[in-house]
């Protein structure tokens, strides 16, 4: 798996970015959002169970990612088809305000390194990446278990601030001087 401090990878997907016919999808690569942190997150198949409340929860945060000038993007090896029809068909994923990747290739996945061996799909994971494309974040849980939002929000705010930042710290409270 990519760690801390390697370079995003090259990659070219389609992802699904509207329900609105003929602005579903668009070609979303990893010079998409220029200059922009970007939260890259990835779940193991759609239509499933734990997936749409990570999914959700990470689109009702979206506003405090933008306000970071931080794009979100998740994916999974579905197809950007199956992210549309699962988008119309979910009530939690209907007005969802960021892409879904389909890395239907495994292409991204492979290159992350979080390709389940045993399941054959995408390990929950998370990378937040900073504007020159260095990964500063990684996050994988089980298969089986949902990530924190809100934790990944957290750990955003104390990159950015490019301080010491003691544990549990949130935006606004005192780093740490030496």
């Amino acid at each position: 798996m990519l760690a801390i401090g390697e370079k995003f990878p090259n990659f070219e997907v389609t992802a699904t970015v509207s329900r609105v016919k003929g602005k579903e999808f668009e070609q979303i690569t990893n010079e998409s959002y220029k200059g922009k942190w970007k939260l890259y997150f990835f779940w193991p198949k759609d239509f499933t169970f734990v997936c749409p409340t990570e999914i959700a929860a990470f689109g009702k945060l979206n506003s405090e990612f933008v306000a970071r000038d931080t794009q979100i993007l998740g994916g999974s090896l579905d197809s950007e088809y199956v992210h549309l029809a699962w988008r119309n068909n979910h009530e939690d994923l209907k007005d969802l305000p960021f892409p879904m990747l389909a890395d239907v290739k495994r292409d991204l996945t492979e290159q992350l390194g979080i390709l389940d061996p045993v399941a054959g799909v995408a390990q929950r994971a998370a990378f937040l990446v900073d504007p020159e494309g260095i990964i500063r974040f990684v996050y994988v849980t089980d298969l089986s278990v949902g990530r924190n939002p809100a934790e990944v929000l957290r750990v955003l705010d104390a990159l950015q601030t490019d301080e010491l930042c003691p544990c549990n710290w949130h935006k606004g409270e005192e780093v740490l001087h030496v």
